[in-house]
């Protein structure tokens, strides 16, 4: 009965703080896409307002997956390009040490794996060369060009660098901008965790969690909350003696 009564307390302080970020606003009911039609709480002026108790339910059933991956060190691709969610993104993944995508999402990252990894290898080979001044064996006019080169390949795959394989989850912020991510991990049989709002089809994500999508204080309590589930998981490991 204890353990029950905790649980409630629990799941309505987890609502409570859910609340205070805004995670309840959904977009206007125009927009409302059939799929979350049962999580929606009501309809306020025209704007869907979420269910947070079931919102509460969803993010536990994600975090319970965050957690297995943690505790057999897997990899999960944060994925979060949209200008509300890439700083926060960032952080996420960078706060566990997981790869990210806050640029544009390169086609054929997931799909076609072997081709990106030789980009990801090139600029780390380049960004060890200029940590050791080795570029020296190339012509001024080489240099130049390399850095060119190189600057493009930086901006969208520094996240990705120390990635030797495809991820074994993709956690993205807004399933309906990150479509072609999400496709992609679905057709590469890669589980997809995601923070989705009230505009978005969530048949075919593994772990959707129905929630705003779009402030800034909502996506960053998601994000916290899959890297400390993430956490909690290593922490579960006993340390080999």
């Amino acid at each position: 009965m204890q353990k029950v009564k905790n649980a409630k307390e629990s799941s309505d302080t987890m609502v409570e703080q859910m609340f205070k970020t805004g995670a309840h606003y959904g977009y206007s009911k125009t927009r409302r896409h059939p799929s979350v039609s049962s999580y929606i709480y009501t309809t306020k002026n025209r704007v869907d307002i979420i269910d947070l108790e079931k919102t509460s339910s969803m993010l536990d059933v994600a975090s319970t997956f965050v957690k297995n991956l943690g505790a057999q060190n897997k990899t999960i691709l944060f994925v979060g390009t949209k200008p509300e969610a890439k700083v926060t993104t960032e952080d996420g993944a960078n706060s566990i040490n997981m790869p990210y995508v806050t640029e544009r999402w390169i086609g054929g990252t997931l799909s076609n794996f072997t081709e990106i990894k030789k980009r990801i290898i090139e600029l780390e080979n380049y960004q060890k060369d200029l940590a050791s001044n080795n570029l020296d064996k190339y012509t001024k006019k080489e240099r130049v060009v390399m850095a060119k080169k190189m600057e493009k390949l930086a901006r969208y795959y520094t996240g990705l660098l120390g990635l030797k394989k495809a991820p074994d989850a993709l956690f993205v912020v807004d399933a309906k901008s990150e479509h072609i991510a999400a496709t992609e991990a679905r057709k590469s049989g890669i589980p997809v965790i995601a923070l989705v709002n009230s505009d978005s089809n969530i048949k075919g994500l593994d772990y959707p969690v129905v929630a705003n999508d779009a402030g800034i204080p909502s996506i960053k309590f998601f994000v916290e909350a899959i890297t400390k589930a993430y956490k909690e998981g290593q922490m579960s490991v006993p340390e080999k003696k």
